[in-house]
């Protein structure tokens, strides 16, 4: 009887080893296939939803201009002029639309843009650095009589420094470099395609100065070091910038994207390019701590409305109005990435 017990409890314990094995092989190949699976692919509707997330409230602007309605939408280039192309001819808007005074901002940065496009000026112990010229009509009242008004000396600017080529941002580079021997900046590409437009084009056309290529450049002037990322993708040559600026005993860093709108040609390629130099924007923008993003379009970083909050005065502890801090920086960042991605894999 003894061994008859035995026998059967061998039996069932068998059949439970048996069970065990099997369900243990199930759920290997269960998360085998999960792993091999990983995690769902990416769709234009996740994409535009992480863009979002990424905005949050202070990147919703450009999140509806890049996101929900880029310029592109319909097929073929935006603003500025296209890619490449040379700017329309010369039209000059009422004065009251877009001129702006001149604002001292940071101890070592100026303001000298308009209502609507940035410039600004950054002093060095050795000279002045201008980032954008913008229109031909707006370089004599906005940054050469803006730079006198500001008590700064237009003969000091060593530098200019043009994100991208389109008119509105370098339309005044002719001058500054005919009249006060400034040296050009600008992205190889859109050199090559400066070069091409007619002498008789608004604001002239300015010779042949210093080129970024993808390897990018530090530029040091006297006491302060720029490092110039070369992004295409708005333009092919655009330019961005990371530089510091001091504000009172502190020193911060800003992260300046050269180029925000999606407003070249509809391909997937090109949203490809924009989407990675996003990505080394990001990577560059965490690397050093950039805690201000700047643009050249005051619309995409409230310019207008923050360089007159920077005049009022701010209580001990007080952020600068442009002052946020490096994971709100970032955001920006991610938020261009996940559009461009999204706008790329809705090509059909």
């Amino acid at each position: 009887m003894w061994l008859d017990v035995a026998g059967v409890l061998m039996k069932r314990y068998a059949a439970m080893n048996t069970r065990l094995l099997a369900a243990a092989t199930l759920l290997a190949a269960t998360t085998f296939t999960a792993h091999a699976q990983g995690p769902a692919p990416a769709t234009p509707e996740s994409l535009v939803a992480a863009a979002k997330r990424a905005a949050g409230v202070d990147y919703a602007g450009t999140f509806l201009r890049i996101c929900v309605a880029p310029d592109n939408l319909g097929g073929g280039g935006g603003g500025g002029g296209g890619r490449g192309a040379a700017p329309a001819a010369r039209v000059v808007p009422d004065r009251a639309t877009w001129y702006a005074r001149p604002y001292k901002v940071f101890d070592n940065l100026y303001f000298i843009g308009t209502k609507i496009h940035s410039s600004w000026a950054l002093t060095t112990s050795d000279g002045i650095i201008v980032i954008d010229t913008l229109f031909d009509y707006a370089i004599e009242p906005e940054i050469v009589e803006g730079l006198k008004t500001l008590g700064l000396d237009p003969r000091a600017i060593k530098y200019v420094l043009i994100s991208h080529a389109h008119g509105d941002h370098d339309q005044g580079a002719a001058l500054l470099q005919s009249r006060f021997g400034a040296k050009v900046v600008m992205g190889a590409a859109d050199w090559d395609s400066t070069l091409q437009r007619p002498a008789s084009a608004p604001g002239g056309v300015p010779k042949r100065d210093i080129a970024v290529g993808p390897e990018g450049l530090k530029l040091t002037l006297g006491d302060t070091t720029m490092d110039i990322i070369a992004s295409p993708g708005h333009t092919p040559g655009t330019l961005s910038y990371f530089f510091p600026v001091k504000d009172g005993s502190r020193t911060l860093t800003v992260a300046y994207s050269g180029g925000t709108a999606f407003n070249f040609p509809r391909q997937a390629a090109n949203f490809a390019i924009y989407r990675d130099s996003q990505r080394k924007m990001r990577e560059v923008a965490e690397a050093a701590g950039a805690t201000i993003l700047m643009t050249n379009h005051t619309e995409f970083d409230r310019a207008y409305d923050r360089v007159r909050l920077a005049q009022l005065p701010r209580a001990a502890g007080e952020k600068h109005p442009y002052e946020s801090d490096s994971a709100t920086v970032l955001r920006y960042f991610e938020m261009g990435r996940d559009c461009a991605e999204a706008q790329r894999l809705s090509i059909k």
